[in-house]
């Protein structure tokens, strides 16, 4: 795989035997495509999960409210949240094409078919997928931020050198990027939504702790 818009994409040879060139490769159950947009594997996702809700439906006749709320969890979910942190979509067409999947998973309840989409995740006490990739970001950084992870702190992060008083006192700092790859990156879009949460979740004393605080923060925002 050649890599880059100034690659030379010289070829390789192992034994003599050349190496094939290919644009798309799987790595640890991630597809990763020579320009390092997740397109490929939202699609790919999007699939494993269309799989999974045609397995259901031909498996169940009936769904009450609770067992699709259980299902999503338990079959749904692992499939379109699968190591996110590594592929998190930022282009519209790439979120949509995952949020269909939950969207068409919710209108499996007979009762709630007609009901706008947002609705049925009020009705569902479930948010979107958007919202659990952020959610899945900020844990991620409050287990790096506190050494709960087996990551450097300093290969994702900088605390930022701020004499302001406002927001918490674990900020970090956002680093320039001028290319979308790199703005994108976990390190670099986390910044702004980490820096913006209220200092009584950043301080949290545990994992489920933070984790519960950010919920009830997201409720008060209205943010699903």
């Amino acid at each position: 795989m050649h890599i880059g818009s100034s690659n030379q994409k010289f070829t390789y040879n192992l034994n003599g035997v050349e190496l094939q060139e290919v644009s798309v490769e799987r790595d640890l159950g991630i597809y990763i495509d020579s320009s390092l947009q997740p397109s490929k594997h939202c699609l790919e996702a999007a699939k494993r999960g269309n799989r999974v809700l045609g397995m259901i439906k031909r498996n169940f006749s009936f769904l009450k409210e609770d067992i699709v709320v259980r299902l999503n969890k338990q079959l749904l979910r692992p499939h379109l949240e699968y190591a996110v942190q590594a592929w998190k979509p930022y282009f519209a067409k790439d979120k949509e094409v995952l949020e269909k999947v939950q969207r068409r998973a919710t209108r499996m309840i007979s009762s709630l078919k007609r009901v706008p989409y947002y609705r049925r995740l009020q009705l569902l006490n479930i948010t979107t997928l958007e919202l659990r990739r952020l959610r899945g970001d900020l844990i991620q950084v409050f287990k790096i931020v506190y050494g709960l992870d087996n990551l450097s702190f300093t290969d994702f992060f900088l605390f930022a050198n701020s004499s302001r008083t406002r927001g918490h006192c674990l900020k970090l700092q956002k680093s320039h990027s001028r290319i979308n790859i790199r703005h994108n990156f976990f390190s670099n879009r986390v910044v702004n939504e980490w820096n913006g949460l209220p200092e009584k979740v950043v301080l949290e004393s545990s994992v489920n702790g933070f984790k519960n605080a950010l919920d009830k923060h997201f409720k008060h925002c209205n943010r699903v």
